[in-house]
């Protein structure tokens, strides 16, 4: 397991430092999915063929948002799924550098050329295929639009409410993802006042809902457990309008201000008024 910087990048000396003769397999994802912090992923895969150690990435939530080379990349396996970009859910890739030997885990009927046994879900390929071509042709127009909007949201929240930090690196994150941290309160009641607003968000990991354990990835930046269990995940994406941005941006400060007031954490002289 390798530390991450208080933004959340993986840096190439720790990697270095991390491996030895024995180190098979270097996995990084491209983007937490979280924080969406992009990682240095041509560089790492670098430091680990120094050793010859396979490289692998995880570009779930990269694929669509962001242009990927794997090629350019240098990386020896890369994983994608389907509905991160809208398509089909229960359908994923794994991309295979030529000459990179991997072993099955599934036997049987020899599908997928050997590597993954049983009978392939071809309306969900089919599916993904359309939705990683749609991707593509609106990455263009879609990148720099998510990132205005992104960038905006966390502007402006950030200086309409004290105490609001963004978690994660501020620039170098996919367009569709902001991550903001509130002290004194919880997130649970965070999302349940926004929810009552008609706005969808999470408090950390989406696999991790029912745990009442803070994210790791947050406790990973040095956050405290108090400040982790206070962030607010929110994704965008092609469906987000701007005035999907204003109303986020209208109820959430008095969202924020109410939830503090019933906090005993909060400072009295927070809010003054």
């Amino acid at each position: 397991m390798l530390p991450v910087d208080p933004d959340g990048l993986v840096s190439t000396d720790e990697l270095r430092k991390a491996m030895d003769d024995d180190t098979v397999l270097v996995s990084i994802m491209t983007a937490n999915n979280e924080i969406r912090t992009i990682q240095p992923i041509r560089e790492l895969a670098a430091v680990a063929h120094e050793t010859g150690a396979l490289f692998h990435t995880d570009a779930v939530q990269a694929l669509g948002k962001i242009p990927l080379d794997v090629r350019d990349l240098g990386v020896d396996l890369a994983s994608f799924s389907s509905h991160k970009l809208h398509g089909p859910k229960g359908v994923g890739a794994l991309y295979v550098k030529k000459g990179t030997r991997i072993r099955p885990i599934v036997y049987g009927g020899k599908q997928e050329r050997g590597i993954r046994s049983s009978t392939e879900n071809i309306p969900g390929i089919v599916g993904f295929g359309e939705a990683c071509r749609l991707a593509g042709e609106a990455m263009d127009e879609e990148v720099p639009r998510l990132t205005a909007l992104r960038d905006r949201i966390i502007s402006e929240l950030t200086a309409a409410i004290p105490e609001c930090h963004l978690n994660g690196h501020p620039d170098q994150r996919l367009p569709n993802n902001v991550n903001l941290r509130f002290s004194y309160i919880e997130g649970e009641g965070i999302i349940l006042r926004l929810d009552m607003e008609g706005i969808a968000a999470s408090t950390g990991s989406a696999c991790s809902t029912k745990s009442l354990e803070p994210s790791a990835t947050l406790l990973a930046l040095g956050l405290s457990h108090e400040q982790a269990h206070g962030s607010l995940r929110l994704s965008l994406d092609r469906f987000i309008v701007p005035e999907d941005v204003d109303h986020l941006i209208e109820v959430t400060p008095p969202a924020i201000k109410l939830l503090r007031r019933m906090s005993p954490l909060t400072p009295p002289d927070l809010y003054k008024d």
